[in-house]
């Protein structure tokens, strides 16, 4: 009958649950320290200033390809409901999703150009923190993100498919709906972002980190970032006068507020990034599991007649 020793299944060596995650944060903190953090994302902000907008458009116009125009728009006027009645948000909000609608194919073409930038301004912002040798920086960046054009469309079609449900928790109100708003809105954008932020972080940014690395911090990062943006909706519904400080100009205090968001968004997203780099490197440095001794012992004769 088969003698023979089986082979023992390998397995990853253990490094304990404590250890694990202080190496990561170790390994951050060197990747951060002696950069400017602030003045990185501040960088990165200028670029999602060129490119955030063109997104939303291209967001609302091929989504309305996907579906038609009539679908996509009755589900934005229910994510209407959403947003905040204060500090001016909805007649913005109006007006983005009519130029969305009215973008057209021409249209689109030329907004795609503004919107690549925000690859560009990515993959200077790692280089900054993580130097290495990298040419044509721009132009490889800007390139990488066009197949977000095809994609992006498609996962805003998803978030806007759940605008129904969101009005009818809005409408219901009371505790109950409020929070099922907030946690549907949360996994809604948690998923359409990871995506996202898993292509910027996988093929966008330098170093191409493996999958698993790429997929955990790039979901990762986009549960905080989703987690930001409840609080940010939550900032629109105060009662605040943004104008104060700039001489009433309301426009200016709206436009530096909304800077001030994006500024906090991309250090968090940088840091993620740091953090998957760091997950990445700590993967790949992982030496494989040792022969067991069994491998090592010499097969009986007759072994396995």
């Amino acid at each position: 009958m088969g003698g023979g020793y089986a082979r023992p299944v390998p397995s990853l060596p253990s490094r304990g649950v404590l250890r694990v995650p202080a190496e990561l944060v170790r390994s951050v903190g060197e990747t951060l320290r002696g950069r400017d953090l602030a003045a990185v994302a501040a960088g990165l902000t200028y670029f999602a200033g060129l490119g955030v907008v063109p997104w939303l458009l291209l967001a609302v116009w091929g989504a309305a390809l996907v579906a038609s125009p009539a679908t996509v728009a009755a589900y934005l006027t229910d994510l209407r409901m959403l947003v905040p009645p204060g500090m001016g948000a909805r007649p913005v909000y109006d007006a983005l999703v009519r130029a969305g609608l009215d973008l057209g194919p021409w249209g689109a073409l030329v907004t795609i150009f503004p919107a690549t930038f925000y690859g560009e301004g990515l993959r200077r912002a790692c280089l900054r923190l993580a130097p290495r040798p990298d040419r044509l920086t721009g132009w490889r960046a800007r390139l990488s993100l066009l197949p977000l054009v095809l994609a992006v469309p498609v996962l805003a079609l998803g978030v806007f498919a759940t605008a129904p449900a969101l009005a009818d928790l809005a409408r219901t109100g009371g505790t109950a709906g409020t929070l099922g708003q907030v946690v549907l809105a949360f996994h809604v954008s948690w998923l359409a972002m990871g995506v996202v932020i898993a292509w910027g972080f996988r093929v966008v940014a330098p170093g191409g980190p493996g999958w698993f690395a790429t997929l955990v911090g790039a979901f990762g990062t986009s549960a905080v970032l989703s987690g930001f943006l409840q609080g940010f909706l939550l900032f629109l519904a105060l009662p605040i006068d943004l104008g104060i400080p700039f001489g009433g100009l309301d426009v200016v205090g709206a436009t530096v507020a909304v800077a001030l968001w994006l500024f906090v968004l991309h250090v968090l997203l940088l840091v993620g990034w740091a953090a998957t780099d760091a997950l990445d490197r700590w993967w790949r440095s992982t030496p494989p599991p040792p022969v067991d001794a069994v491998d090592r012992a010499p097969v009986p004769v007759g072994a396995g007649r």
